[in-house]
């Protein structure tokens, strides 16, 4: 029998199979069109201390093999998301990850305390790298491993909960920034966030998106996040969740192969709701025609 337990932190995660945040809701929106609990886990659409309303429209544009996205981390806020969002998980056997983002690093420390003693909440995952929403000062702060660090610091200090850190593969060397997360006390890390990009109407001459910039996700990042994995995976010792164009089996393979423990699928999502099971069904079926027993044979299993 082929075992496809992992471990994220203190999480034992029935298969390496989890939800992208911002892709697939709290889970309730896409509830009839598949069994959540075939999940490894949901990480669901991220919060922020505040409510916010997002973006101004158009926020989402197709590109050839991707999708950018501005959506501007549109949310109700941490306590009307503690009160109307959170009971939903208890209906469900599969571990919940809260994505939390802040726009001042003390916010990630509240946003933390707050969801300490939340039922059904089981981890947090640490964004630190939209990249289209204005931070404090103007910086993503995950291009600066000392905002890195003491974020992932203030959320450790404030919660016991599994905490995965959200990384950016827009920075010069990623392997620093994922070294200052685990120095700091995360317990995984997610690689990779989507990427800046810009895309043109030739019609009008306008940008397809009114923020100007989104985030660019999908089949065209594969190889960047891949590649980010595989870097960051002999360079620390925690478990990577590995996510940017996974849509189908193969890409999850090539990710848990270069290093990931985990993968996570976004856009995939859109293209497919029912993506995430048939990609459990897949691994399930790679490892028994290749003789392999337990799927964190994979994980760093690259020839180089």
């Amino acid at each position: 029998m082929e075992n496809l337990k992992v471990k994220i932190g203190k999480l034992l995660l029935k298969n390496p199979v989890m939800t992208a945040s911002g892709t697939f809701g709290t889970g309730e929106e896409l509830e009839d069109l598949l069994d959540l609990n075939k999940l490894g886990a949901v990480v669901v659409k991220g919060v922020t201390l505040l409510a916010r309303e997002g973006n101004p429209l158009p926020r989402i544009a197709e590109t050839p093999s991707g999708m950018l996205n501005a959506i501007g981390l549109q949310n109700p806020g941490i306590d009307a998301f503690i009160k109307e969002k959170c009971p939903f998980f208890l209906r469900y056997k599969v571990p919940f990850i809260v994505n939390i983002s802040g726009y001042q690093e003390k916010e990630y420390g509240l946003l933390a305390e707050k969801l300490e003693d939340v039922p059904g909440v089981a981890g947090l995952e640490v964004n630190v790298s939209c990249p289209n929403v204005n931070y404090s000062h103007g910086r993503i702060f995950a291009k600066d491993p000392g905002a890195v660090a003491r974020i992932t610091r203030l959320v450790r200090k404030n919660t016991k909960k599994t905490v995965i850190v959200k990384l950016s593969p827009e920075i010069s060397d990623i392997k620093i920034i994922a070294r200052a997360a685990e120095d700091a006390g995360a317990d995984a890390l997610s690689l990779v966030n989507t990427i800046s990009g810009l895309a043109v109407d030739t019609v009008t001459r306008k940008p397809r998106l009114a923020n100007i910039i989104g985030g660019l996700s999908g089949p065209a990042i594969k190889p960047i996040g891949l590649r980010c994995v595989w870097q960051v995976y002999n360079t620390v010792k925690i478990p990577i969740v590995g996510m940017g164009g996974i849509c189908g089996t193969e890409d999850a393979l090539e990710y848990l192969i270069a290093g990931a423990s985990a993968v996570a699928v976004g856009t995939g999502n859109f293209i497919d709701p029912q993506s995430t099971v048939r990609i459990v069904d897949g691994i399930k079926k790679y490892l028994k025609a290749n003789g392999l027993k337990n799927v964190s044979d994979l994980t760093g299993s690259l020839q180089v």
